[in-house]
């Protein structure tokens, strides 16, 4: 917006106060900042709608957009397979868009796993060699089959994938010290910290009233801390990736957590006050969430907030995915010879209490494939969906056994 100051200008709002005797005035404030221009009627599913001017968009004209943002930041529903189905197109179309010039960057990764990441889309690593080699399941343990589609297109095309999160022991030092306290070699770690943002502030705090954390000893400003270096971590990620020679020319979609990018007060302020390049905001709104799902949602009010959450909102339903991966339904610890996995606890109800499957057993194999430590099965397991089985070579009081096991749903509560 091009703003003109003059003489003329400055007389009248002088004979404005005068008219007034300076009295001081109140300030009218028009209609709803988040949704300035509201939809005419209830929103249904699969809309695409820019916040700020009440548009709604095809999602040709939403890709355009994006075409033209150096940045486009998705804000994702972690667990619901229609937010990640919207980011692969996303990630397709940009891709087709800037050929050879396209980046993704993911809130799943530490800076840590960069290594395996290249490895990854170099196409030197299996699937199970990756998640074993990225400790995918202790770092992030969302169900990898979310994933699987966005990272198996980002490895066919070559496209480079950026690790923007905080290592953990980072994260656990702030998590009880403030910067001052951390030793040199964690504080030169430390990306730039802006603890003082405002609304930054009002969204954390209104999470930590509902946290799990708050329950174990940790301090609403140590979670603030925690929360801040993960956001100026990845800001400080896809910065650092954009000034180097081989991101210079290049486009990135952030995909992180809706709460890292709604509002903009989180990677996407911080990422502009160090590199100031366009970006747009995109996130999902389930409209449509089963009975089912309702325990998935944060009891949390948050502050309202005087800005648009995205610029453009995509309509969704929650949903499940597909084919979930499946539950056996055993604690387990490495057999002490160094081969095969002893059953601790066998939990009643379970898919392994069905097969029959008791403590002390020994499971040598599943599927055939040697079971050498306990990624092995998890991995395995996960590969099963409801109604599908799998032949565990079982080793019992010294006899040699051969079980069937038949994965039916065992669905639990998202954390």
């Amino acid at each position: 917006m091009i703003r003109f100051f003059s003489s003329f200008l400055s007389a009248a709002a002088f004979c404005l106060l005068a008219l007034t005797g300076c009295a001081p005035t109140q300030i009218q404030i028009m209609g709803d900042p988040q949704a300035p221009y509201p939809l005419a009627s209830p929103p249904r599913i699969g809309q695409i709608v820019h916040l700020p001017t009440g548009s709604l968009m095809s999602g040709e004209q939403m890709i355009a957009l994006a075409a033209d943002a150096r940045i486009v930041y998705f804000g994702e529903t972690h667990d619901n397979p229609a937010s990640h189905r919207l980011e692969l197109q996303l990630l397709q179309a940009l891709a087709e868009r800037h050929p050879g010039r396209q980046a993704l960057g993911l809130e799943m990764f530490s800076r840590a796993q960069q290594p395996v990441l290249d490895r990854w889309v170099a196409g030197e690593l299996t699937e199970k060699a990756f998640l074993r080699e990225s400790r995918w399941f202790e770092n992030w343990g969302m169900d990898f089959a979310y994933y699987r589609d966005l990272l198996n297109f980002a490895r066919d095309r070559r496209i480079p994938v950026l690790a923007l999160n905080a290592d953990k022991g980072l994260v656990g030092a702030l998590r009880s010290k403030t910067p001052e306290q951390l030793g040199p070699d964690e504080k030169a770690r430390l990306p730039e910290l802006d603890l003082d943002d405002p609304y930054h502030r009002g969204m954390v705090a209104a999470i930590f009233g509902d946290h799990s954390h708050k329950g174990k000893g940790m301090q609403i400003d140590g979670f603030v801390r925690i929360q801040t270096l993960w956001d100026e971590t990845m800001a400080e990620s896809v910065v650092r990736y954009l000034e180097t020679t081989a991101g210079r020319e290049r486009h990135l979609l952030v995909i992180a957590g809706g709460n890292h990018v709604s509002h903009g007060f989180g990677i996407p302020r911080r990422v502009f006050r160090r590199l100031p390049v366009s970006y747009l905001t995109i996130g999902g709104r389930e409209i449509d969430i089963p009975a089912d799902k309702l325990n998935r949602l944060m009891n949390v009010t948050l502050p309202y907030f005087p800005m648009v959450p995205y610029d453009l909102v995509t309509y969704l339903a929650y949903e499940d995915l597909p084919e979930a991966g499946g539950v056996l339904g055993v604690m387990i610890e490495p057999a002490p010879a160094g081969y095969g996995l002893k059953i601790k606890e066998v939990l009643p109800g379970s898919n392994a209490q069905r097969a029959g499957l008791q403590q002390e057993d020994l499971l040598l194999a599943l599927d055939g494939e040697p079971l050498m430590d306990p990624f092995d099965l998890v991995y395995g397991v996960k590969l099963k969906w409801s109604g599908s089985r799998g032949i565990l070579q079982v080793l019992r009081q010294g006899g040699l056994l051969t079980i069937d096991v038949l994965f039916e749903e065992s669905r639990e509560g998202h954390p």
